[in-house]
Parts: C-alpha cells; structure tokens; sequence
C-alpha cells in the first residue's frame, strides 16, 4: 500500500511543492492541504500515514519565526497531532516547521516548561549554504536510520540557532537519543563557522521526540533529493539521488510497517 502524505500548507509556507515531489520519489502520494480545512475538519489527519510541515515563512514570521502556525498546531490541531504522534506516525518539520514543533510543544515531547528554543543565528543575518550532517548512531529517529556516511544538504535560515534552557536538558537529549543530525566539518575536523551556520549548542542540526517518530531540523532535506540540485551535480556525476531522499524514504518505508 502506498502511503498517503499531508503537507501541511498556511500563508508563507514555500516549500510544500519541493516536499511533495520528495515524497513521491521515495514511493509516497502527497497531499499539500491548508491548516484551515484540518481544522474545520474537512480533511481528517486520522486519514494520512506522515505529516510534513514545511518550510517558508508562515504568516509572514510577524510575531516570531513559526509562531503563528505553532498556535494552530496546539489549539486547533491539538488532539489530532497528539493523537498522530502517540499512534507512531512520522512526522517531520523542516525549518520553519522545525521552530513550529518546538513553539507548538511537539519537539522535544518532554513534559512542563520548554527546554528547547530556536532563536537567532550567531552571525546575526540569513545564512543560505549547504552544509554537512552527520546521523547520531544512538538517535531514536527513524528518519536517521542506516545513515553513516555524512549527508550534504542546504540551509536557509535567520533564526535556526538550537539553545536549550541549562546543562541538564542537553544532556536528557543526549541520553535519550533525541539528537538525530549534528553539523560537521567536511574534512572531519573542528566543526566552527560556517561547518556549523547558526552556533546551535552541540551543533545540533535536528531533533527527534523520545519516540523517534517525529523530526525536526533546520536544514533542507526536500532540496537535496535530485542529483541536479546540488552544486557540484556536474563534476560528480556518480550521484544518482540527493543526500537529502533517505530521509524521506526511511519515513516512507517506516509508514508501510506501522
């Protein structure tokens, strides 16, 4: 059975066409819907095995990058993305839909105050790169699995900067196998600016939920999907896919199991 996936659209999203063909070459059938009919219950989230939000700008980041959506998500969709997380779903929040699964209490899935924030780059301006990703071989993430080798994909970020509320809570990420990418050198070696583009604490590029079922990173895995997307496409004619389709295809082929 192909698995049927819910992008989930609202006024800034950019990236749900570049997620939708993601999904459809790793053997999924997308769907790119707007949060209003979710809510109004004209399209049931019951009714989809993944959930994507997207990247882009949603409601114009007026009140915060994410924050709008991260709104809608706990208030309008609350039950039904409660519900979607607890049965195993996966679910994966790129970018912006990174920072609305942290605003919204999605990412990290821990209970009371917040122990996780994205906030502003260290460099203070929008970074636009592609960088290097290594897997944490001990991360719940099913998204993450049986990758690694490091991965190339790109950010395009203001505000992708991972900062955690002391010592303790790094460490529960730590030991609970929430941490799935880290941004690394290309030569393997010191991993400063611009091998990590924002400062993210640990160089945490994304995160999963203690079940492993949800990701959220700040890089651009549904840019990365065709060979012809990368810089060097034409000097490396060995690729045949982008770095960035394993993921997505982990999801796809984890959404068949459940």
């Amino acid at each position: 059975m192909t698995p049927n996936v819910l992008i989930l659209r609202a006024p800034g999203i950019n990236r749900d066409a570049d997620a939708a063909l993601a999904c459809e070459l790793a053997g999924a059938t997308a769907e790119r819907v707007h949060v209003n009919r979710v809510a109004e219950g004209a399209v049931r989230l019951r009714d989809y095995a993944m959930l994507i939000i997207p990247g882009g700008f949603s409601y114009g980041d007026h009140l915060g990058a994410g924050k709008l959506l991260a709104v809608d998500l706990a208030h309008r969709l609350g039950d039904q993305i409660r519900d979607f997380v607890a049965d195993g779903r996966p679910v994966i929040g790129i970018c912006n839909g990174f920072q609305v699964l942290v605003k919204a209490g999605v990412l990290p899935g821990d209970a009371g105050a917040p122990s996780v924030t994205l906030t502003e780059n260290c460099s203070a301006r929008f970074e636009c790169r592609w960088v290097h990703l290594q897997a944490d071989p001990q991360s719940r993430c099913i998204f993450t699995r049986g990758i690694e080798l490091p991965i190339e994909i790109p950010i395009a970020h203001g505000e992708g900067r991972i900062a955690v509320s002391d010592d303790a809570a790094l460490e529960r990420l730590r030991a609970g196998g929430q941490v799935a990418l880290r941004y690394v050198a290309e030569d393997g070696g010191v991993v400063e600016y611009p091998a990590n583009p924002n400062g993210s604490l640990d160089n945490i590029a994304g995160l999963c939920n203690p079940q492993g079922n949800v990701l959220g990173l700040m890089p651009h895995p549904e840019n990365a999907v065709l060979p012809q997307q990368h810089p060097r496409w034409t000097r490396e004619p060995w690729r045949i896919a982008g770095d960035g389709l394993a993921l997505f295809q982990n999801a796809v082929a984890y959404a068949k199991s459940l």
